[in-house]
């Protein structure tokens, strides 16, 4: 699947920002974040981007342009959500002992856990100081306030997912309403916040702002347990990870809950088995996956994701929006949810 074309429209903006938050840093402290943001390689020199999609940036300009609004008044909010955003990446990659992300050694693999630590800390700083630059595009105090307590709220709200997702890793107990939760907290509050942040500076219609923060959820939602069913069964060649490679790393995503749940008391006692005592070699994999095959959890999983897409896409029907922003906005939730990497 080709990559929508509004990731494109605002990359470069959005590459320009963040830089220029780091600009005149010269730390070796803030080469780490360089690093991780894949403009420079280990030894300080250039190289071409490898960072993500920058979707929560997109999203946050998208959502100003929806609205009515002028995206670039967006453009230091866009900057921040992304900040907060690789914090936690770094963050995660140290609690996880993930030494690889995109195809790169992690900042903690290269530095050691204590100094990515610091690293993170000190982009999650960087975020609330990139805001100061909104006073520069006339955004009025009061909104500014908003601004900072929404990225603020939805920080800590990710550290609480974060928190929950840490805390199920040795329980087996856990039910889809609890994992949901977690994933509500831990990847759809910054979504939604990047969507409602962007339609706070695009309109003053409440209507419009919480309607795209709803739909913002719903997204992250969808967005996540689609996650969920390319971390199992997505192509190897596409997605850059092994078939099963959720399970080789025992991570309880949506499918395995979902088997523990409803999986009869056989299956449920050889999946708790596994997970407990097994050897997560391609013989431990292929048991979990016929599990989850004899329990249709692939295609359960499927249609929650299929539900919360067709959630935001109502919501989008709901609201007045700016008809081109708006048919791109569609584009993207429909990506985001069929994609295959």
């Amino acid at each position: 699947m080709k990559l929508p074309a509004i990731f494109g429209k605002y990359r470069t903006e959005i590459d320009v920002e963040l830089k220029s938050v780091l600009a005149g840093r010269q730390s070796p402290l803030y080469n780490m974040m360089r690093y991780h943001f894949g403009w420079i390689d280990e030894q300080g020199s250039s190289r071409p981007n490898s960072s993500g999609k920058a979707l929560r940036p997109t999203l946050c300009l998208l959502a100003c342009e929806v609205a009515g609004g002028d995206y670039s008044r967006a453009l230091p909010v866009a900057a921040a959500v992304e900040l907060v955003h690789n914090f936690s990446l770094i963050h995660d990659d140290i609690q996880d002992d993930d030494r690889e992300r995109r195809h790169n050694p992690t900042v903690w693999c290269i530095w050691g856990k204590p100094q990515a630590i610091n690293a993170g800390s000190a982009m999650r700083t960087l975020a609330s100081m990139a805001l100061s630059r909104l006073k520069e595009y006339g955004v009025s105090l009061q909104k500014q306030l908003c601004v900072q307590q929404l990225i603020d709220e939805s920080s800590l709200r990710l550290i609480e997912g974060q928190y929950l997702d840490i805390s199920y890793e040795s329980r087996l107990d856990i039910g889809v309403n609890d994992y949901m939760e977690m994933i509500e907290k831990k990847t759809a509050t910054l979504i939604a916040s990047s969507l409602e942040i962007g339609a706070l500076l695009g309109t003053d219609d409440e209507s419009v702002i919480i309607g795209l923060r709803d739909i913002g959820r719903n997204l992250g939602l969808a967005f996540q347990v689609r996650d969920d069913i390319l971390g199992i069964w997505g192509d190897e060649v596409k997605t850059g990870k092994p078939l099963g490679g959720d399970i080789r790393r025992r991570k309880k995503t949506l499918p395995i809950v979902y088997a523990l749940e409803n999986g009869n008391d056989g299956l449920r006692r050889e999946l708790v088995n596994v997970y407990q005592n097994g050897a997560f070699n391609d013989d431990g994999v292929a048991v979990v996956l016929s599990i989850l095959d004899a329990v249709g959890a692939q295609r359960q999983t499927q249609r929650v994701v299929e539900k919360y897409c067709n959630e935001a896409l109502a919501g989008i029907k709901k609201l007045e929006l700016v008809p081109s922003r708006k048919q791109d906005l569609e584009e993207l939730i429909y990506f985001l949810v069929k994609r295959n990497y």
